[in-house]
């Protein structure tokens, strides 16, 4: 964030700046579900919804998990929140107590520790890097583990590496957990965003774990603040009491538009987009490689690449304020997201388009060929 005030300062001054700092689409939310919001609004679904969600919504969540993934998700087990944040934030009150230590990949996405941290506990980092893929292994979860350990965080695909945890290793990361008497909560808020054939959902694991999905990222409605949860049945009413607490129901109003999300129609939209994020992702991987950043690990899924500055600098947050305030490319340093190596790394978001990249390739390359 403190990236992109700068960028939007330099703009305001006149200059052009290249945002690749920031976790949005750059595409606008597709047209069917902002007709189905008019139709919402014009038919006055503008009060507050059960603090579940929607039902429709919710049975075509269910129905939506059927078809990606071949299992059957009750839609008792699905509640709709304001953004995965709000799923996230919600979760974090349902199974965190004070002192508790919660195991998590370093780096990862930032917010979650302050989650954690809010609830009175302890955010363990698991420092990950290429060796297992940038996600944990039961090896280092093994080396990282406490008596007050209580639960284990996951994300697939991770930010800001663009990594997956594959079949085999979700399944043992679960197994491992049950062992410990764990709660695994994953964030799947990328899935959809993925270019590789088999992106496994916890929800194929286990009947026992926490799921966060979004509508922002591969469904491209950032700003309507929508989300999902999905719990075990045992929690549901647990869970329904912290929504009508915390945010008494997600937006009406999204909720509806949110239903059109799944038409064949808007989903041929979404692939589209997705392929032209891989077009993105093929190009700048090459053309950073060119220029001397190292990507030891190939983006499986979300638009980030996570590269490294050694040949350039030894402190990602002094290069990326460099690339910035001389050059007009807006980058994330890697202290964003955790401690380890952090500031051999930053974080490349090809958000934004083709035209757009390749500028910000040039500008880099003349900033870096000496």
């Amino acid at each position: 964030m403190k990236v992109l005030q700068r960028a939007k300062e330099l703009e305001a001054a006149g200059h052009r700046i290249v945002h690749m700092e920031v976790g949005e689409p750059d595409f606008t939310t597709a047209a069917p579900i902002i007709e189905a919001a008019r139709r919402a609004l014009n038919s006055g679904y503008t009060h507050y919804s059960n603090a579940a969600g929607i039902e429709p919504l919710r049975e075509a969540i269910s129905e939506f998990c059927e078809q990606r993934y071949g299992i059957r998700v009750d839609r008792n087990r699905i509640f709709i929140t304001p953004g995965a944040s709000g799923g996230l934030n919600l979760l974090a009150n349902l199974l965190i107590d004070p002192e508790d230590e919660i195991l998590l990949a370093d780096p990862a996405y930032p917010c979650n520790r302050n989650f954690i941290r809010l609830m009175g506990a302890i955010p363990r980092l698991v420092p990950v890097d290429q060796e297992t893929g940038f996600q944990p292994s039961v090896q280092l979860l093994e080396r990282n583990y406490s008596d007050r350990t209580s639960g284990l965080w996951l994300a697939s695909p991770a930010n800001p590496s663009g990594t997956i945890i594959d079949r085999q290793r979700l399944m043992d990361l679960q197994e491992w957990a049950v062992s410990k008497e764990l709660h695994t909560v994953m964030d799947e808020i990328y899935h959809g965003l993925h270019f590789v054939e088999d992106l496994p959902s916890l929800l194929e694991v286990t009947d026992e774990g926490f799921v966060v999905n979004s509508f922002s990222k591969y469904f491209g409605m950032t700003g309507w603040r929508i989300g999902w949860i999905v719990v075990p049945e045992h929690c549901a009413e647990r869970v329904n009491v912290l929504a009508q607490n915390l945010f008494i129901a997600a937006s009406t109003i999204a909720q509806h538009a949110a239903l059109a999300a799944f038409e064949p129609a808007t989903m041929e939209i979404f692939e589209s987009r997705r392929l032209a994020f891989r077009d993105r992702r093929n190009f700048l991987t090459q053309a950073l490689r060119d220029i001397g950043f190292t990507i030891p690990v190939a983006t499986e899924g979300a638009f980030y690449l996570y590269a490294g500055i050694e040949k350039f600098s030894d402190n990602s947050e002094e290069f990326c304020q460099r690339m910035l305030d001389q050059h007009g490319v807006a980058i994330t340093p890697g202290t964003d997201f955790g401690e380890y190596q952090a500031r051999r790394y930053v974080r490349f978001a090809f958000t934004t388009d083709m035209e757009d990249l390749k500028l910000g390739v040039e500008r880099l390359q003349s900033a870096l060929s000496s």
